[in-house]
């Protein structure tokens, strides 16, 4: 069973910048379109970014400009550069495989980052 682990989320202030990486136990991003996915408080897992295989992106809109998703097939692990954070951006942050894939692993604990004065 592939485990994904969430890190480098955290208390910043607006403006701010973070930097999130997800850690896979297996050998699987190099056959998989990888993405980060949030929860706010109350509201649905929503998309975040994704990175193809072959290192092309996609992002929501509301990452569009501020959000930079990456990959490194050879320590498995996906990261997601995160600046000019806002308020709105609080929420838990997870890792998984991309919307549309068959395939989904158990998601992680998540990392949480909080924006806020």
């Amino acid at each position: 069973q592939v485990q994904l682990v969430e890190s480098g989320g955290g208390l910043v202030q607006p403006g701010g910048s973070l930097r999130l990486a997800c850690a896979a136990s297996g050998s699987i991003f190099n056959s998989n379109n990888m993405a980060w996915y949030r929860q706010a408080p109350g509201k649905q897992r929503e998309y975040v970014a994704l990175v193809s295989g072959l290192g092309s992106t996609d992002y929501a809109h509301f990452a569009k400009g501020r959000f930079t998703i990456s990959r490194d097939n050879a320590k498995n692990t996906v990261n997601l550069q995160m600046n000019s954070l806002k308020p709105e951006d609080t929420a838990v942050y997870y890792c998984n495989t991309s919307p549309a894939s068959a395939i989904k692993f158990r998601w992680g604990q998540g990392a949480q980052v909080t924006v806020s004065s």
